[in-house]
């Protein structure tokens, strides 16, 4: 499967540099992953333009062999300007740990200590590989925000933080010393930075148009465009604000369509984590509302259910006992399994979007209950699947569009979604 190249930024003590990435992909029975580089050096640049100027006439590195290489050349200098997703702040680490831990922080850790462990691994740099395996919070970063909370989650958090105040400079030092910045033609190099000027000359007038549309200086665009979304947010709060019982209670219904039928069961979220109605990693599932209705009425045969835990439950219990509960299914909260597989194998072009997100929602919510960190490793962004997913879900017009055939994608799909299956309980 060839996967895409990734234009990414690094920043590192010389500077913030631009590169490519090529994540895993397999190829002849054997998985590969790559920078942009040759031999010993990681090559990297100070901005696009360089990039660009770089990769149209280059002949000799070890990207020159992917699957995907041809289409890099003729690439614009736009679409070589790495995304916010692929800017990784590596010299930021010491600050980003002294924050609060909460999950965009842990996120963005986490996303740092990904790319930092594919450089380690494809240039050979044992004295990274030392660090993050010296303290077992760097491991548990891509899980989330539930390792680091509790009692355990405190000392791990502190670990982490020992670990980065005293050794982050050696992972800084072993990756700097990696980067040459290679020599570009002169004449190339004029006609794509002027490729860039172009571009940064064009997107400021589109903003400074946006600033004028709303009447503000284009310095004060950002605080504006956040001013209107506060209050378009509060607008659509109060006009779609949940009301209802299942909304005083903070449990949803929830729908789940599956190839083996429609189930419904009950769902809720607890500082954030998700809760099922269920225990040890099974969900209980009911093929109508009456039949989950009758279930609770008898308030003993679901006593030990995680959601017991919930201060409100009892009240769901008791409106059931007399007779008096509803329960009806918001589409928000419908879930459709079937068919993806399918879309997935077809192409990006095929995937609803909405579903997909979705369905990843659920895969997601259900593995984190269940503390299984598959669906987590499947759907990271270094992985085939992750790598299409995120392509969905977050469109991005400067991205390289994921490479037929997606056999390995569709199948891993397949795998997540038979072990959620395996995890209801038709009662």
């Amino acid at each position: 499967m060839a996967q895409d190249i990734i234009p990414i930024e690094l920043g590192l003590p010389q500077g913030d540099l631009v590169t490519l990435w090529a994540p895993r992909w397999r190829e002849d029975g054997e998985e590969w992953e790559a920078f942009l580089g040759d031999d010993e050096d990681l090559y990297a640049f100070p901005d696009a333009a360089h990039l660009s100027a770089f990769v149209r006439k280059a002949e000799q590195h070890d990207l020159i062999d992917h699957p995907a290489w041809h289409v890099v050349p003729a690439l614009n200098v736009p679409e070589l300007i790495p995304d916010d997703d692929h800017s990784y702040d590596l010299v930021g680490v010491p600050e980003l740990v002294a924050e609060d831990r909460d999950q965009w922080t842990i996120a963005e850790l986490a996303e740092i200590v990904g790319i930092v462990r594919s450089l380690a691994d494809v240039c050979e740099l044992d004295e990274v590989h030392e660090v993050l395996d010296s303290c077992e919070g760097f491991s548990l970063l891509e899980q989330g925000r539930q390792p680091f909370t509790g009692r355990d989650g405190d000392l791990l958090w502190t670990d982490l933080s020992t670990a980065v105040s005293e050794k982050w400079d050696i992972v800084l030092d072993a990756i700097d010393n990696l980067v040459t910045v290679p020599e570009v033609d002169p004449a190339l190099l004029e006609q794509t930075a002027e490729e860039l000027a172009t571009f940064l000359e064009e997107s400021a007038e589109a903003e400074a148009a946006a600033a004028a549309a709303l009447g503000t200086d284009a310095d004060d665009l950002d605080t504006a465009e956040a001013t209107d979304e506060d209050d378009s947010d509060e607008d659509d709060e109060e006009d779609d604000a949940p009301v209802g019982f299942w909304a005083e209670v903070g449990i949803d219904p929830i729908k789940i369509i599956t190839s083996a039928g429609e189930y419904v069961t009950l769902r809720c979220y607890l500082d954030d984590e998700p809760i099922f109605l269920g225990t040890d990693g099974e969900i209980d599932v009911f093929t109508s509302a009456k039949a989950l209705i009758r279930k609770l009425a008898d308030g003993k045969s679901l006593a030990e259910t995680d959601l017991a835990e919930v201060s409100t439950w009892d009240e769901v219990l008791t409106k059931a006992t007399a007779g008096e509960l509803e329960i009806e299914v918001d589409s928000d909260n419908t879930y459709v399994l079937t068919g993806l597989d399918e879309d997935i194998a077809a192409g990006v072009e095929t995937i609803d979007a909405s579903q997909l997100e979705l369905a990843v929602e659920l895969l997601s919510d259900t593995a984190d209950w269940a503390g299984d960190e598959s669906v987590t490793d499947a759907l990271a962004k270094s992985e085939s699947l992750g790598w299409l997913v995120s392509f969905v879900l977050r469109p991005d017009p400067t991205r390289l569009a994921p490479s037929p055939p997606f056999d390995a994608e569709q199948g891993t799909w397949r795998k997540l979604v038979e072990s959620f299956e395996d995890r209801l309980n038709v009662g």
